[in-house]
């Protein structure tokens, strides 16, 4: 670098190895964008893990029917968000600059972060409090995870770009792994680390981002589509946020199919999306740009992604409901230790993910992403099939080699899936193309909590009111007392078991409790009468949440072997 480049692109206080055409900018570009995505996903999943010492901490009682939604909006509040406004926010970028947004996304989030964690309410007002504080976060979370992918993709030359790709996508992904054991040991000490351990790394990621970066991609002036932003937040909120409140009864229904807000969410987000789409074809300047999608390498790429993210986010569920809810309790672990040791259990899924993710991402580059992608989707689908194989009550090497093989799947698709999806846009549209690929990946998120949740309560609604009303009488409940209990709506031992909780005792009540043999009233509301109940049904729902899991992952693993007709005649990707 000659005196006079160096003069020109020296910002007066900061030092020279952070102009934009040093020949390290590129790695302090990789290094900050990959901490704010790390920081954003695991703020994702460490809630989630965290969620009995959270509803202890401000008072509130997860298996009241009532606070139900509370539960739900923990849940998938910070989740809606960021697959909302991740568009948005990439198109804002490519307007106003990448690097601008991205900055600001990191001090919103590091600020909300403070405001988390002296929640000062307790019961509903502290739930509410929490909800409410995680959407603003969630804002700022967008914003690092729509230009993030773009940032990179500016810096680092082709030869280069599915590597440094695969590092920021395993940082990504991995940190919705990371978030469950994190949060466990967080938890386990006090519910508001959870949110405290995000402030100095948010504090040193804003002034590092501050100093450091650099817009280095194509800019160009241009509208804000306003109406397409709008039409595109209330179609896939009402959307999204019908299939969730479907998994609710209602009516005296097991599941909340039937109730008009939902069907009301479901075909006003479908029409208000179809309008959506109208618009984004006439605009000229479409937040959405929908003529991507004519590109099949485009297109595919972004199914994948889609797929991929909804057989992910119900494998989390479904892992955290069978360790929690069944397996560690009949392992002799308190139901309050529970959440601490379902994420060390689950260490073998990150340890997979963070083996293959940059291996994958450098050898994508060298030998082309697609097959990578495919070959990722398939190790997945093989490691559902192996969790339907082996027994509810496993033998934990068995289940640790599974679990591992599908973090190296996911590990193996996740940077060359990204660098697919980067490498089949022009330049000037890689902030809304990031932005377009994190909310397939986050709507994946949420989708799977509606999805996987209804099939395994389908799954349950066979064969759990006959194994609870059976197991009751067993144990000297009278048979019309065990048969009113076991009439109640199965979501509720679902997310009993999800939060490691064990229902029982309060299902019966003190009174009965109290007219039982105390032999039997011990055993009722111990360790292993709970897990050995719903085992049987549980796997039951297994079967069809996983073998729809499995279909998932095949069929995203022929949509990342589509090429566009230009890709066609490259001699690799």
């Amino acid at each position: 670098m000659s005196t006079e480049q160096d003069a020109a692109t020296r910002i007066p206080g900061r030092p020279s190895r952070f102009s934009a055409d040093h020949p390290h900018y590129k790695w302090v570009a990789l290094s900050n964008t990959t901490l704010g995505m790390l920081i954003a996903t695991i703020n994702s999943s460490i809630v989630l893990i965290s969620l009995p010492a959270i509803f202890n901490g401000i008072g509130l009682d997860p298996l009241q029917p009532g606070n139900v939604s509370y539960l739900l909006w923990m849940l998938m509040g910070y989740m809606l968000v960021t697959a909302v406004l991740v568009v948005t926010l990439g198109r804002l970028g490519d307007i106003v600059g990448r690097v601008k947004i991205y900055n600001m996304g990191f001090l919103i989030f590091t600020i909300t972060s403070v405001i988390l964690s002296v929640d000062p309410m307790h019961g509903g007002g502290g739930a509410l409090w929490l909800i409410g504080w995680r959407v603003a976060q969630a804002v700022g979370g967008s914003m690092l995870m729509a230009n993030s992918a773009a940032i990179i993709t500016d810096a680092f030359p082709a030869r280069q770009r599915g590597m440094a790709l695969g590092v920021n996508m395993v940082a990504g992904i991995a940190g919705s792994f990371i978030g469950l054991v994190l949060g466990g040991l967080l938890a386990e000490w006090n519910w508001r680390s959870i949110f405290w351990v995000n402030v100095p790394i948010g504090l040193i990621g804003t002034v590092w981002a501050y100093r450091s970066l650099h817009d280095t991609g194509v800019r160009r002036p241009a509208r804000m589509d306003w109406w397409g932003n709008i039409t595109f937040a209330v179609g896939l909120t009402a959307l999204l946020a019908g299939i969730t409140y479907g998994i609710q009864p209602y009516g005296g229904h097991t599941m909340g199919w039937t109730n008009p807000w939902v069907l009301a969410g479901l075909i006003g987000g479908v029409a208000m999306l179809v309008i959506f789409c109208v618009i984004e074809s006439r605009v000229a300047e479409p937040m959405f740009p929908l003529k991507l999608f004519r590109n099949a390498s485009f297109a595919g790429g972004n199914a994948a992604t889609l797929l991929g993210s909804i057989a992910r986010g119900g494998l989390q569920f479904m892992l955290i409901i069978w360790l929690q809810g069944i397996w560690l309790p009949l392992h002799g672990y308190d139901y309050a230790d529970t959440p601490l040791w379902a994420g060390i259990y689950l260490l073998p899924l990150t340890v997979g993910f963070l083996a293959a993710g940059p291996i994958a991402g450098a050898l994508s580059d060298r030998y082309g992403a697609r097959l990578f992608a495919a070959a990722g989707f398939v190790v997945m689908a093989g490691s559902f099939a192996g969790l339907l194989l082996i027994p509810t009550d496993f033998s934990y090497w068995v289940f640790a080699v599974v679990v591992f093989l599908n973090g190296l799947g996911g590990g193996l698709f996740a940077a060359p899936n990204t660098s697919i999806i980067m490498a089949s846009v022009p330049a000037e549209a890689r902030g809304a193309a990031s932005g377009m690929r994190a909310t397939f990946q986050n709507a994946g998120m949420v989708l799977s909590i509606g999805v996987f949740f209804s099939l395994m309560v389908a799954g349950l609604a066979g064969s759990l009111p006959g194994t609870l009303s059976s197991g009751l009488t067993a144990q000297g409940v009278p048979a019309a007392n065990a048969h009113q209990i076991a009439q109640l709506p199965p979501v509720g031992t679902l997310f009993a078991a999800f939060l490691g909780y064990n229902p029982i005792q309060q299902l019966l009540g003190p009174d009965l409790l109290g007219k039982l043999p105390a032999a039997n009233a011990h055993n009722l509301i111990g360790r292993e009468f709970f897990p050995h109940l719903i085992s049987g049904p549980f796997h039951d729902g297994l079967v069809v949440v996983f073998t729809l899991a499995i279909v998932m992952s095949l069929v995203a693993a022929a949509a990342s072997l589509i090429r566009s007709r230009t890709s066609r005649t490259a001699a690799r990707d």
